[in-house]
C-alpha cells in the first residue's frame, strides 16, 4: 500500500481535517489526520494494519514477539497489526514519572 492509498482511505473516513492545528509538540499544521476517525471502521482499519505488518514482515527477519501499542489512541491498530502477524499485542502507557 502506498502513501496515497492511505490518505484514500483516511479520506474515505473523513479523517483528513484542514484548518488551524496546535500539534502536541507545539507545531502548528494546516493538516490533521484524525486516526480515530478511521479506526471506527473495522474494514478500513484491517487494511490498513495488514499493509503495516506486510511492511514490518519484509523489514523484521525472525519471529516478532509482541506488538506493543500506545494505550491512548493505539490499542486497536496494535491489536488489529498483531492479529496479522500472529503475535500478541500489549500496550503501553506513557510515564508521568520524573527523572
Amino acid at each position: 500500500m502506498n502513501t496515497d492509498e492511505v490518505l484514500g482511505i483516511f479520506r474515505e473516513a473523513g479523517a483528513v481535517l484542514e484548518g488551524h492545528f496546535i500539534l502536541t509538540s507545539g507545531l502548528r499544521s494546516p493538516v490533521f489526520l484524525q486516526k480515530a476517525r478511521v479506526f471506527m471502521h473495522a474494514d478500513k482499519t484491517e487494511r490498513l494494519c495488514k499493509a503495516l505488518a506486510e511492511k514490518i514482515r519484509k523489514a523484521v527477519p525472525g519471529r516478532i514477539d509482541y506488538v506493543v501499542g500506545p494505550a491512548i489512541g493505539g490499542l486497536i491498530p496494535a491489536y488489529e497489526t498483531s492479529r496479522h502477524l500472529g503475535a500478541p499485542a500489549i500496550w503501553a502507557e506513557r510515564s508521568m514519572m520524573q527523572a
